[in-house]
Order: structure tokens, then sequence, then C-alpha cells
């Protein structure tokens, strides 16, 4: 695999305390950098991908933090960028709730800029370790920032120098204007939302089509939607496992995982009745893409029930059941097709649904030539093929001296 991904939440969450009680999705997490600081001296080839937000947290410590955490790794960090989108989050770090979307993203631009200028403090080959001389840096490749802006005031440099891959790669996901912006700017990773393969490929196109205003090469991003794997030697067997899970789900647990997702009260709508439309919110705070997808069922009049179990089906993402052929089938379409660059695999229980997936879908995908037999090499750059960013200093100093 090219990495593993760490979705995070500083909240535990808030809503029918009976609800929170069954399920340790929010109540009983790790926090993420520390764990894979942990995983990064565990693991040799496998990329770190962490979630952390720009709301609550200042550009300095995250652009120390993955710096450190890159250097543990020899080059397998990476950052997930989110704005955070549920009003709990903000309780707990001074806030009355969240701040509107607009500000976030405001917010986030800038202070992806800032951490972008203090990862390029220290020149690739600052460092002189001169032990002749008594030097241990070229002083005329450490950059002072100084960025006076909007939101942060950050002076620099960073006093860490940049691991083997530059500089911790950027994920992202973000299905509104903002955040497609956002990603067409910074991001080198995409967690897509799409529910089916034509509106994925227009995702593809749209993002990857705005990255040349930025100077950017299409190639340095690769979009990866999200889906749920559920696999079986047969499909009755696929089948029968994902009708196993959701009739096990705990109807208070449904209707909290739906309430969050749609931000609305369902306290006392029974099961089957349709959902309440009055109960929407005129705007949505989180996930713009999901709760999209889902107010398209709430219009054609699904119950409650019904959307329960089309969110347990999918999760974030899209959802395919079947045998390892017809997996294999779908990936390889959405891949030829341009609708991805690979995939976000999330599977329903662990470590079961993840070790059908290696033992029956990854031999077919390599069978097919869609999956390496080898990692290409030592940093999640070379794996994901993703060029290394230039130093600003470096790269300014070479462009003077051409044209001097």
């Amino acid at each position: 695999f090219d990495f593993m991904f760490l979705a995070d939440s500083a909240a535990a969450g808030v809503g029918d305390p009976d609800a929170l009680s069954r399920s340790p999705t929010k109540a009983n997490r790790f926090e993420p950098l520390s764990l894979i600081s942990a995983l990064s001296v565990m693991t040799d080839k496998l990329g770190l991908v962490s979630t952390l937000s720009t709301s609550y947290y200042e550009p300095f410590n995250v652009a120390r933090i993955f710096a450190s955490i890159d250097q543990l790794s020899n080059g397998r960090a990476c950052w997930n960028v989110v704005t955070s989108d549920h009003d709990e989050t903000g309780y707990n770090f001074n806030r009355l709730g969240l701040d509107p979307h607009a500000v976030r993203y405001e917010r986030a631009q800038e202070f992806i800029d800032v951490v972008f200028g203090l990862w390029d403090s220290f020149e690739r080959d600052a460092l002189l370790l001169d032990r002749g001389e008594g030097v241990y840096y070229d002083k005329d490749k450490l950059h002072i920032l100084n960025h006076v802006g909007k939101n942060f005031q950050v002076r620099g440099p960073l006093n860490i120098a940049p691991s083997a891959q530059g500089r911790p790669v950027i994920a992202q996901a973000g299905g509104s204007e903002a955040g497609m912006a956002l990603a067409a700017r910074t991001s080198e990773i995409v967690f897509s939302l799409a529910s089916n393969i034509d509106s994925n490929r227009a995702f593809y196109q749209n993002v990857k089509g705005r990255m040349p205003a930025f100077g950017r090469n299409p190639n340095d991003m690769k979009i990866m939607p999200g889906i749920v794997i559920n696999v079986g030697e047969t499909e009755t067997e696929a089948k029968a496992k994902v009708d196993f899970l959701i009739d096990n789900l705990h109807p208070d647990v449904g209707r909290l995982m739906l309430s969050e997702f749609l931000e609305a009260d369902l306290r006392g709508v029974p099961f089957d009745q349709p959902f309440p439309m009055d109960r929407l919110p005129a705007e949505p705070k989180g996930s713009r893409k999901m709760f999209d997808q889902l107010v398209e069922f709430v219009k054609q009049g699904q119950t409650v029930g019904q959307l329960i179990r089309h969110y347990a089906e999918r999760h974030t993402g899209n959802g395919i059941t079947g045998t390892p052929t017809q997996i294999a089938d779908y990936m390889e379409e959405w891949f030829e097709t341009r609708a991805a660059d690979g995939f976000i695999l999330m599977f329903p229980t662990l470590p079961s649904s993840l070790d059908d997936f290696v033992k029956l879908v990854l031999p077919e995908l390599r069978r097919r030539g869609l999956f390496r037999e080898e990692y290409e090499g030592a940093t999640l750059r070379d794996n994901l093929g993703l060029s290394m960013p230039p130093n600003r200093y470096a790269a300014a100093r070479i462009a003077g001296a051409e044209h001097g």
C-alpha cells in the first residue's frame, strides 16, 4: 500500500449519550500525530498520512511537527489538511462553535502558505556538517520568512532541516468551490467523495484543469476517491457480509451517524417516516459533497431508515460489493478512464475486511499489472510519483544566475 490514512476529530462528539456510548469512533482515539510518530519507527516504506486542522493550530507548530515526523520516517510523512466541520471541536479551542466556511478556507490558504514558507527555511544543501572548520550549516542558506498577513504573523526560520523527500506531502478533501480552489493551488493527494464514476471523472478534470493557473503540473496531484470494499469469493458471500453488518447496526448509532452528516436533529423521527426536509440546515458547515449526496436521497422521499442503510453501506464515499474480479473491474475502469489515480480504501471491519482484500483482490490487480510488486523508492513522493517541490530561495538564486 502507498500509505495509511488517519482521520481525526478533536472532540468526543455530541448528541444522544446512549448512541455515543455504543461507538468508539470519537470517544476513545489516539491523537494521530503521536500515533504516526510511533509508527514511523515500526515501518519502512508505508506512507503516514495524518489529519490536522488549520482552524485550531498555529502554522509554526504544524510545520515543525510534520517536518520532524518526515525526518523520523525518512521522508514518508503527509499532512491531510482540514478546516474542521463540527461545532463541538470549536468548543474545545476557546470558540463558540465553527467559523463560517469562507472564513475557514481563507485562514487555511494563508496557513498553508506560511507552512510552505517555513519548510523552505533551510535550503536542501544547507547542512555542511564540516567538523574541520566547525561549521554546521551554511548561514546563507537558512532564511527568515517574515510573513505578515491577515491571520498570521510569523518570523521564522523553522528550526529543522528538510527530509529526504524535501517536504511532507499535502493531502486534502474538499468538494466545495473553495475546497477545489485550495486543492488546485496546494494539494498533492485529493480525497474525493463522488458517488459514481461520471461525477468523479468530472471532478478529476475540474480540479486538475485548475492547476496550470497556479504554475503546477497536473501530474503532481493524485486524485483518490474513497471506496468501501466488501469482497467475498462469491456475490452471495459478499452481500451477506454487508447485510450482517447493517442488521447489527444499533438504531441509535445509525440515527446519530445520519444526524452528524446532515447536521439535523433526528430525535423522535420514526425510521419508517420520510426524512423531514425542514430539519436540514440552510447551509451545511461540514462536508458539502457528502451532504449534497444525501440530500438527493432525502428529496426522493427516502425514509430515515433507508438513508441510514445508504450511509452505512457507503460511508464517506462509494461502495462496491462483489467478487474479486468484479471489484478489480470496477477499480480498473475508474483508473483507465481517468476518474481516479488511485483509491482510499475504507474497510467495514478491521482487520478482517483488509485481510480479505489483500488475499482476494490484490492478486487480481497484480495479475492485470495494475499494482506494484515492490515499492518504487524509499519516500512517499517516490512511491506516488510526485516531484519534489523546489526550494523557493534556491530557485530564485538559479533564476537570478540565469538572467544575470
